[in-house]
């Protein structure tokens, strides 16, 4: 997916944060250090019942990286259209938060309460009871 060259090991911890009546997410400060002023949100590209929040040129680099010869083939194309339509640019205001579009929390079940997970590359945003369930079913 990533070589070694392109990818940056950034995100690690993991925090419970809540959304505020907006839809608003507040990025931990830990995290907020390595974002400026906007992210992209979409769907986790592991097909997780989560979001994955990326740095834009991690997110640029992932897409270009599956966007080339060796993913040619139909369905794998068809996967790349429907993860990048659901994915969308966010705006991070001076405090760290970001709305999440409306579609993308019902994706990831995204009510009220939020775990906030560093995945390596990304920041994963969770339900807590479906990462409970999860963590049970995946261990």
């Amino acid at each position: 997916m990533w070589s070694s060259q392109e990818f940056e090991a950034r995100f690690f911890g993991a925090f419970e944060h809540s959304l505020d009546v907006k839809g608003r997410i507040t990025l931990p400060a830990k995290f907020r250090v390595h974002f400026i002023d906007r992210c992209f949100v979409a769907q986790s590209q592991f097909g997780d019942p989560c979001l994955a929040v990326w740095l834009p040129e991690d997110f640029f680099g992932f897409a270009s990286n599956i966007n080339n010869d060796q993913w040619a083939d139909d369905t794998t194309r068809r996967s790349l259209r429907s993860w990048a339509r659901e994915a969308f640019e966010c705006e991070i205001d001076k405090l760290g938060r970001f709305a999440i579009p409306a579609n993308l929390r019902r994706y990831a079940s995204l009510n009220k309460e939020v775990s906030v997970h560093g995945a390596v590359g990304t920041v994963e945003l969770w339900d807590p009871v479906i990462w409970s369930r999860y963590q049970a079913e995946k261990g």
